[in-house]
């Protein structure tokens, strides 16, 4: 067997995930959760919400809880003056609005750059963290959309 096959071999199945920045660091979405991408416009605040709920928007005609991943992920609001972008996802019958800063490309990526969680990553981003990919330069850190929509903690105290 050659060596480039066995390389192949090697590396086994691929993801593909969805890129987005958020305060300058790369994050991976599985693309197979990703049903559109769009700018929020008119965003509605929910008194009483929680402070990762920007508030309520409508896409064509759905209505989409917009949660604002600066703020999920204990980074500070934005201050470059550039328009903020939505990634939309679809859970348990319900429509979201991922807000991030940019949208990236589409990469395909397999198991010999991906890495558990750094032991030292800040709880807020472990906590709906799956773990990284090594890329040329950057990490790649892939979210867990159930735990990133588990606002209220549900998900941890059923554990």
């Amino acid at each position: 067997m050659s060596e480039e096959k066995k390389k192949k071999g090697q590396e086994g199945p691929t993801s593909e995930f969805v890129t987005v920045e958020i305060a300058g660091q790369l994050f991976g979405l599985p693309i197979a959760q990703v049903e559109d991408v769009f700018m929020p416009d008119a965003i509605t605040e929910v008194p009483l919400s929680n402070p990762e709920v920007a508030g309520v928007l409508n896409l064509r005609g759905r209505i989409v809880t917009a949660i604002d991943m600066r703020r999920r992920l204990g980074l500070g609001p934005r201050e470059d003056g550039n328009v903020a972008m939505a990634v939309g996802i679809e859970y348990n019958q319900e429509s979201y609005g991922l807000i991030i800063d940019k949208v990236g490309e589409v990469l395909r990526l397999g198991p010999s750059t991906y890495e558990k969680n750094p032991a030292n990553l800040d709880v807020r981003w472990s906590s709906i963290s799956e773990g990284v990919h090594r890329l040329e330069g950057q990490l790649l850190m892939l979210l867990d959309v159930d735990r990133i929509l588990d606002v209220n903690g549900e998900r941890a105290n059923a554990a």
